[in-house]
């Protein structure tokens, strides 16, 4: 047996209340894998990185490839987006959520079997990957995550990463999805970011090519560095395995939504 509990009582009471019920079978048949057993199992391949087929079902109790097809359905029925709202809002509504400043950074991941969302990385001799595009908020929360290909320039992904921040609840009156300030380094210079960020009440914080020294701005955006760092000690996120969008971009609102469960209890 794994020697940590996967799935403690504290993230089992969060997110239990969100997976879609299963409907009952009329011509009976074998009742459906664990709902708890099948998290854990995912939890397992996010973290190791090891195949599906791999999975020892002696010790988890459910096949890997029931752990891959629940891992979709629940991407498709937005359990792991409905986690980060709830999440956040428990974190706003504690205090532990600092909207003041925001910043957003990028990571490149090789693709080994291609697919969409992939395409030459300009950093790695024009190899098929992907990229890990990420929001956090000043104290590395994660806010928004997008998957795009390696290719996909970040000038071009600042805006819509930060749309893609949800509604904070947690505090009375309107939630929140608006940070007050925005940082970034150069990839993201650009009169329209400027812009874009000033229309939606933000203000720009990104380094200007030969004026900003790095030093100065680098003291905010550091936090975003660590918090990519630390999304990819999740192995299954070091080097993208999946030939579909889908289930890379569920194992990384997974792993963002456990970074963001740490932030409120500790566990392993």
């Amino acid at each position: 047996m794994p020697r940590r509990e996967l799935v403690p009582d504290a993230f089992w009471r969060r997110i239990q209340p969100l997976l879609p019920a299963r409907p009952p079978k009329p011509k009976g048949g074998r009742p459906p894998a664990d709902d708890r057993a099948c998290l854990r199992g995912i939890i397992f391949v996010l973290k190791t990185g090891i195949q599906w087929e791999e999975l020892p079902r002696e010790v988890f109790g459910v096949s890997g490839m029931t752990c891959w097809r629940r891992l979709r359905d629940w991407y498709q029925a937005g359990v792991w987006q409905a986690l980060q709202r709830e999440l956040l809002a428990e974190l706003r509504r504690k205090g532990r959520l600092d909207l003041r400043r925001a910043s957003a950074d990028s990571s490149s991941v090789r693709a080994l079997k291609k697919g969409a969302a992939t395409g030459p990385n300009p950093t790695d001799r024009a190899k098929a990957g992907s990229k890990h595009h990420l929001l956090v908020d000043r104290r590395g929360r994660p806010l928004a995550v997008r998957l795009t290909a390696a290719n996909r320039p970040d000038v071009r992904e600042l805006l819509p990463l930060v749309d893609a921040v949800p509604p904070i609840r947690g505090r009375r009156g309107q939630p929140r999805r608006r940070p007050t300030k925005v940082h970034g380094d150069k990839g993201y210079a650009s009169a329209a970011n400027r812009r874009g960020l000033r229309e939606r009440g933000i203000t720009p914080r990104i380094a200007r090519p030969g004026i900003d020294s790095s030093e100065r701005l680098g003291r905010y955006r550091w936090v975003v560095e660590q918090r990519l760092a630390i999304l990819h000690r999740f192995r299954r996120l070091r080097m993208r395995e999946e030939r579909r969008a889908d289930i890379h971009e569920a194992f990384l609102l997974l792993a963002c939504d456990l970074m963001l469960l740490r932030s409120l209890v500790r566990f392993c």
